[in-house]
């Protein structure tokens, strides 16, 4: 891994983040607890067991700091901390709780280390330590990487299991009874006769004693809720229409405001004329912020449509004007200088494809946007002594300071206060709905104010998924894949996200790569290149991140190499695996794909494996090629995230994936024309339609150890399945997304 120049993914975000802070490595600092941050506002009575439980006389309340973005984080933490304290689901309320190093994302920062996922070798292993002490040393709180699962899966037991037997001593302290006599059930600890003391009666007593840490895991066999069917616990409101989103606050005295900033991402305004703006009913006020200009009204209808009657003159992109030259641009970045590094270098490629015929493909994948239902928002109060602001974002460590660089506080002096989000899909990593909304509350101390986008807005000032193109150049004999040399252009997610942080971003970036470098296929003579590609459209972390289209790139040249070999898709496949977690998902998939039987006439079915954020993943989608068009028949999903915590959440996660990464596939891209987007809502990026979705299968192999994210890895591998589906059906090969281009979808 020599041929890695430095540290990668996101080491760019959370390294850069650790130099800006000044911390200083040392072990008693990896071997210190962050100050418990519940502590810090106790009441008589009122017990803080750890810094995910709170006890007091009139309930208990679960802290749950992974964001909850739709995929369930909250229920998910929650579930995980009840099943050690021995609370039945409904006894408990959630709160995501204050930003606080307490709260520090492990799995995050293990992922950081740039090896692939089955190599246990003492220096992958060190790494992966070192990446995951970062997070600590800096105390990131973070949601992303599909790490909520991993990072809280035994660290939210243990809470769990310290609150109950904290509990347990208290109880036995006040009845004078042996710790060893007393059992815990559904909230409360059990007395040998029988007498049943409700955990919120003993909050005071477990307050005053020190918190019993030294407590052993259950084993799973006596799990209540791990593992079972849960209705997870927002499904009643999200049901009926009363889950309340950070679009839906309201706050006594609240103004209501719209932006418009520049669609060309370039230094704002030439000139603008908000006459007509200030006179139409309802205009409070127009301010001038970073990049644009908002208007601040009654309501929000009223300043969306003042803020659209601005004339403005905006500057020029940063970037290529035209999507041509953002696609020359990433032709022109296969060149040695742009090379950010070499991810594999296996056997001799160059000698391999020296004296064998060479199989070359090219491929492309567009810029797409986030597009989340619910568009970006934010309400902020500010006034002399504090700051309050009201948001769902995913990086809650990070707020509170870029608040503070608006209005001049200290970042102590920023009181966060975490919303429900209506999805994101990365979209909320980013910070210029935050940074606006103070810039306007600032404008207007003493006022609350809701800063509420435009979906154009939301789509025009979107940072998307990054653009990319892949060449692939391989050879086969003996019916077998012999050389694939595959080298992959692409902008840099990280160095663009951190780069709106104020931070630097050293190093390689992994994003550029990950999904097809640390494929499990020992293929003899096997390299693969990453080039990055500078000076075009901002961009950011999408639903994946980079292996949303390497996973295409990697799978789809494979395939290829496959089909000119003569073997099947899935036996060279399983011949290659060097992985067993890989070969249990393949092997899995087949079985439930009935493979190798004749799928029948006009139908195809394709094969795709990727494995992302340390999770092996493989689809086979099913196609009918009908006069009409191609209509998508049936997915088959093997993922191995080991233990699952909720089977209908884990289920549900793997179909919206699937059904997010086909959709996408087929129609969805961002192209630009005088420097701005010109997908502006729904009706020109769709994505999937009811009626195209298919039956989507799912299983989990369970064999590895311990519990892995499933948010991000069922993504990858349906472009990929679907591009194979359609060839097999058709003999067309796909080599560019949206597929759309080239095929028609019923």
């Amino acid at each position: 891994m020599g041929r890695v120049r430095t540290i990668t993914r996101r080491t760019l975000l959370v390294g850069s983040a650790a130099i800006a802070g000044g911390v200083a490595f040392g072990a008693y600092r990896l071997l210190t607890d962050p100050a418990n941050p519940l502590r810090d506002d106790l009441g008589a009575g009122e017990a803080a067991l750890t810094p995910w439980v709170k006890i007091t006389g009139e309930g208990i309340t679960l802290i749950t700091p992974h964001t909850d973005l739709g995929q369930g984080a909250y229920h998910m933490q929650a579930a995980l901390i009840a099943e050690e304290m021995d609370l039945a689901l409904g006894q408990f309320t959630v709160d995501p709780g204050p930003p606080a190093p307490a709260y520090y994302n492990t799995a995050m920062g293990g992922e950081m280390a740039p090896f692939r996922s089955n190599d246990d070798r003492f220096r992958a292993e060190a790494a992966r330590h070192v990446f995951a002490g970062i997070t600590k040393l800096i105390g990131l709180m973070g949601t992303g990487g599909s790490s909520s699962v991993p990072d809280s899966f035994d660290k939210l037991r243990q809470a769990g299991a310290t609150a109950r037997e904290t509990l347990k001593a208290a109880a036995a302290q006040v009845h004078g009874l042996a710790v060893a006599d007393l059992a815990t059930e559904a909230g409360a600890v059990i007395l040998p006769d029988g007498t049943r003391v409700p955990y919120t009666g003993l909050a005071g007593a477990a307050a005053a004693i020190a918190p019993v840490t030294d407590v052993p895991l259950r084993d799973p066999s006596e799990w209540r809720l791990i593992g079972q069917p849960m209705q997870r616990l927002d499904i009643v409101a999200k049901s009926t229409g009363t889950q309340a989103y950070g679009i839906d606050l309201r706050l006594e005295g609240m103004v209501h405001a719209a932006v418009r900033t520049n669609p060309r991402r370039g230094d704002g305004m030439r000139r603008f004329d908000a006459e007509a703006a200030r006179a139409m009913p309802g205009v409070i006020e127009v301010v001038e912020v970073t990049g644009g200009i908002a208007v601040v009204a009654n309501n929000t209808w009223r300043a969306f449509r003042a803020v659209e009657a601005i004339e403005i003159d905006w500057a020029d992109a940063p970037y290529p004007a035209e999507q041509a030259d953002h696609w020359a641009a990433v032709e022109a970045a296969f060149d040695p200088d742009f090379l950010d590094a070499t991810w594999r270098a296996d056997g001799d490629v160059v000698t391999a494809l020296g004296g064998a015929e060479v199989i070359e493909a090219e491929y492309r994948a567009p810029y797409v946007a986030h597009q989340p239902l619910e568009p970006l928002n934010a309400v902020a109060l500010v006034t002399d002594e504090a700051v309050d602001i009201w948001v769902s974002h995913q990086f809650q460590s990070f707020v509170a300071r870029q608040v503070a660089g608006v209005t001049g506080h200290s970042a102590d002096q920023v009181r966060y206060h975490q919303q429900y989000a209506g999805g994101s899909f990365g979209h909320r990593l980013e910070w210029d709905n935050v940074r606006l909304c103070a810039e306007i509350a600032n404008a207007m101390r003493g006022t609350p104010v809701k800063l509420t986008y435009t979906r154009e807005e939301d789509f025009a000032q979107d940072y998307p998924r990054q653009i990319g193109m892949a060449r692939g150049r391989g050879a086969v004999a003996d019916g077998r894949v012999q050389a694939l040399d595959l080298s992959v252009a692409n902008v840099s997610p990280m160095r663009s996200q951190v780069s709106r942080m104020g931070l630097s971003a050293p190093g390689p970036d992994l994003q550029i790569a990950a999904g097809g470098w640390n494929q499990p296929f020992a293929i003899p003579h096997f390299r693969y290149r990453a080039y990055a590609v500078p000076g075009l459209a901002p961009v950011s972390s999408w639903r994946s991140v980079g292996a949303s289209s390497q996973g295409f790139f990697a799978s789809a040249f494979l395939d290829e190499l496959i089909h000119a070999a003569g073997a099947d898709p899935l036996e060279e496949r399983l011949r290659l695996c060097d992985w067993d977690l890989a070969r249990g998902v393949l092997e899995s998939v087949a079985d439930m794909s009935d493979w190798g039987t004749d799928p029948g006439p006009g139908r195809g079915r394709g094969l795709a494996f990727v494995e992302s954020f340390g999770v092996p993943v493989a689809e086979v989608v099913e196609v009918t090629a009908t006069e009409a068009g191609i209509r998508i028949d049936r997915v088959h999903v093997a993922v191995d995230v080991g233990t699952v915590v909720d089977p209908v959440t884990f289920e549900n996660q793997v179909q919206g994936g699937v059904v997010w990464g086909l959709g996408h596939a087929m129609n969805c891209q961002i192209t630009y024309a005088g420097g701005v987007a010109q997908q502006s809502n729904y009706h020109a990026h769709a994505g999937m339609r009811l009626n195209q979705c298919p039956e989507i299968f799912v299983r989990n192999v369970g064999a590895a150890l311990g519990a892995k994210g499933v948010g991000e890895p069922p993504v990858p591998p349906a472009a990929p399945a679907l591009a194979a589906a359609i060839f097999d059906a058709t003999g067309q090969r796909l080599r560019e997304m949206p597929f759309d281009k080239h095929v028609r979808f019923v």
